[in-house]
C-alpha cells in the first residue's frame, strides 16, 4: 500500500509485495482432498467445509501414479515452479475428466502467482472456482491479488467487485472452517489466522481502490493483527487514517510500517514524520 505518490507508482510498490505473500495463505486448499486409494502424507493446508469425497470410480495406475508425483511436488525456486507447472498441465491434459482437477488447478493457480504470470493464474483460478466454488485459498489468493493488479485495465472496476465477493465468502467459509486431522491445533491456528487476514487485506485494498477510506481502514486494522503482518497494509492503512484525518493514527501505521524491511521503508519513516506534525498542527488552537 502506498502513500503520498500516484496510484501508478503505488501499483508498482504493491506488485513487488506479492513475493512476499506466505505460502501458507496461497497453496490451493483442493489438493487436501483425496480418493479411496493410498495417497502421499498430505501437508499442512486448509481443507474446505462441505467438500464430499470423490465418487468410488476405476481407478487407472498411470492417472493415480501421475498425480501422486505432482502432489509430493514442494516448489522452492523458480525452477520447480516450472516443473510443478509442466507436471500439472500435463497432467490436465492427460486426464480431462479426473477427480484430482481440482487439485490440480488450485496448485497451478498458486504456481502461476509465484512466477508472476497473474493472467494464466487467474484463468487457473477460474477453472478451479467452476469446479470447487468453495475453495478457500483460491478465492483470498485471488481476491488478495485483484486490488494490487493494474488500476489502469478496462475491467478494473468489476475486478474490483469480484475481489469483493472471493473475499467475502473466504471469510464466511474460515468462520466455521473445521480443523484437518493433518493439522495440530497451532498449525491450524496459524493457518487459518492468516487466511483470515490475507481475506481483510484484500477487502481492505478493494475499499481504498474505491474511495472507501474508512471501509478499508477497518479491514486493514483486521489484517494487521497477525505475526508477521505485510507492511504494505500497514502503508494503506496509513494513508486511510491521513484521508480521513487521523493523523496521530496515522503516525502510528507509518511507524509499524517502518519497522518492517521492505521497500516502503522509507517511505513509512517519512510519511510518519510528516503525519505527526500534522497531528500536532490538528491540536493547535486557532489563531485569533
Amino acid at each position: 500500500m502506498k502513500h503520498g505518490m500516484g496510484i501508478a507508482a503505488w501499483t508498482l510498490v504493491a506488485l513487488a509485495c506479492l513475493v512476499a505473500a506466505p505460502r501458507a495463505q496461497a497453496q490451493g486448499t483442493g489438493a487436501a482432498q483425496s480418493s479411496q486409494q493410498a495417497q502421499p502424507a498430505q501437508r499442512p493446508s486448509l481443507k474446505n467445509p462441505g467438500q464430499q469425497a470423490p465418487a468410488p470410480s476405476p481407478v487407472d495406475p498411470k492417472e493415480e501414479a501421475a498425480y501422486k508425483a505432482f502432489y509430493v511436488m514442494n516448489p522452492v525456486s523458480q525452477a520447480d515452479y516450472d516443473a510443478e507447472i509442466t507436471a500439472g498441465e500435463a497432467f490436465a491434459k492427460n486426464y480431462p475428466k479426473s477427480r484430482y482437477l481440482p487439485s490440480v488447478y488450485s496448485r497451478l493457480t498458486n504456481a502461476y502467482f509465484e512466477k508472476h504470470e497473474l493472467d494464466k493464474m487467474y484463468a487457473e483460478a477460474q477453472k478451479t472456482l467452476q469446479v470447487n466454488p468453495d475453495d478457500v485459498s483460491v478465492l483470498t489468493l485471488v481476491g488478495w491479488v485483484i486490488p494490487r493488479d493494474n488500476p489502469n485495465a478496462p475491467d478494473f472496476a468489476q475486478k474490483l467487485a469480484q475481489a469483493q465477493q472471493y473475499e467475502t465468502h473466504a471469510l464466511a467459509l474460515l468462520a466455521s472452517l473445521p480443523k484437518p486431522p493433518q493439522l495440530t491445533d497451532a498449525q491450524f491456528a496459524e493457518t487459518k489466522a492468516g487466511a483470515v487476514a490475507q481475506a481483510h487485506s484484500g477487502l481492505g485494498l478493494v475499499y481504498f481502490r474505491e474511495g472507501k477510506f474508512d471501509q478499508s481502514s477497518a479491514e486493514l486494522q483486521k489484517a494487521t493483527q497477525i505475526k508477521d503482518p505485510d507492511p504494505t497494509d500497514y502503508f494503506v492503512l496509513a494513508v486511510d487514517q491521513e484521508k480521513l484525518q487521523k493523523f496521530s493514527d496515522a503516525a502510528k501505521s507509518f511507524g509499524s510500517c517502518a519497522q518492517i524491511a521492505s521497500s516502503l521503508q522509507d517511505r513509512c519513516k517519512q510519511g510518519a514524520a510528516e503525519a505527526k506534525a500534522k497531528a500536532a498542527n490538528q491540536l493547535q488552537p486557532p489563531k485569533s
